[in-house]
């Protein structure tokens, strides 16, 4: 066989090798790319995102889309090739499968994660625009979950609403650690409660529950990586009573930054005119109860997916501007928000045409 033939068929196999190595060669990593956008102030599947009765509500045109990002499941095993690729992909990002799931978080644990989170977002987005519009809401301080084999388990149960610690009245759910770590491991800390049955009877008849009850619990010394301290084994939030009724209507989305964007279209529906001025706004960003925009992961993502989609415009949390604007998609631009206050203030702008007033992202922030 010639030289020059043997060469190239060892090269061609070399090649060969290389390739099926390259997709059977498994890598830590994972992929991000972007996922759907959905009007919070349209409808979806066949009914409108945003359901509100018992209050009086308004048409709102344009869009206030809200952004999300699609990932590689927990299971999926990456290969090198697919690695590659991803890497030179404009539209697409590889990151490290610790990022997505730390600590081996499965699947299940991780759909769960977010499902929860996407619910207690929606409660913080209802808060922040009616707090916004100067619409009271009751809140109160109670158990969201209960650790397996804590001291608490089978003595506070999720939706307990915790009204005092050791005497102490609660006011937030900081509080509640803060006074048991007063305690040292193995000491007793009395919980002030109204069962969490007490308290959905009275909602139902729209009463405020008064029947509470002493809870007992022996703090344990705690075992995650922190400081050691004491603890019961409880994670404490928040829970509202609104004065009429806002459903969120979303399937198949987790996560919690969805928040902003579902804020603002509560607001637009609760007020007359509409806050786009018809122009397409997108957006990411948590919220909590008081209006303060929390950053996301994925930005690149959701800012390639929203333009792609049609929008002229992105509101931005602030923390997340230094990395969205390194790769902003023509055509796009891409407004800072801190509080709802600021992306309601720059939507006066945008629908006014002033644009110059808007806050910008830069590469620095």
């Amino acid at each position: 066989m010639p030289r020059r033939t043997a060469t190239m068929l060892a090269s061609t196999l070399m090649l060969i090798a290389l390739l099926c190595a390259g997709v059977l060669i498994p890598v830590p990593y994972s992929e991000m790319s972007p996922g759907p956008t959905v009007n919070t102030l349209g409808n979806h599947d066949g009914e409108p995102v945003l359901q509100i009765s018992g209050h009086k509500t308004y048409d709102a045109s344009g869009h206030l889309n809200m952004t999300t990002v699609r990932v590689t499941s927990a299971d999926y095993r990456m290969n090198l090739v697919e690695a590659v690729y991803g890497w030179l992909a404009h539209d697409d990002k590889v990151v490290p499968h610790d990022t997505l799931y730390p600590d081996g978080k499965t699947e299940e644990q991780s759909t769960q994660e977010n499902a929860e989170e996407f619910s207690q977002s929606q409660e913080s987005a209802k808060v922040a625009a009616l707090k916004e519009l100067g619409i009271p809401v009751k809140s109160w301080v109670i158990v969201s979950t209960v650790v397996k084999d804590s001291p608490a388990q089978g003595r506070l149960h999720a939706g307990d609403v915790i009204k005092a610690v050791d005497g102490t009245a609660v006011k937030q759910p900081s509080d509640v650690a803060k006074l048991v770590t007063r305690h040292k491991a193995g000491q007793d800390v009395v919980f002030t409660v109204v069962p969490a049955k007490e308290q959905a009877a009275a909602e139902k008849e729209n009463k405020t529950a008064t029947k509470t009850e002493k809870v007992t619990i022996t703090t344990a010394t705690s075992s995650d990586s922190g400081a050691k301290r004491a603890i019961v084994g409880i994670s404490a939030g928040t829970d509202h009573t609104f004065p009429f009724t806002i459903d969120i209507k979303l399937a198949d989305v987790g996560g919690p930054s969805a928040g902003l964007m579902f804020a603002l279209g509560i607001y637009d529906k609760l007020t007359p005119g509409n806050l786009t001025g018809g122009k397409f706004v997108a957006g990411t960003g948590t919220i909590d109860d008081e209006g303060t925009v929390g950053p996301i992961g994925g930005i690149e993502m959701k800012t390639v997916g929203a333009r792609n989609k049609g929008a002229q415009y992105f509101l931005t949390p602030a923390e997340n501007c230094a990395a969205a604007a390194k790769d902003t998609p023509s055509g796009l631009t891409l407004v800072k928000v801190k509080t709802i206050g600021d992306a309601l203030d720059a939507l006066k702008d945008i629908r006014s045409g002033n644009t110059g007033g808007l806050t910008k992202c830069t590469t620095k922030g």
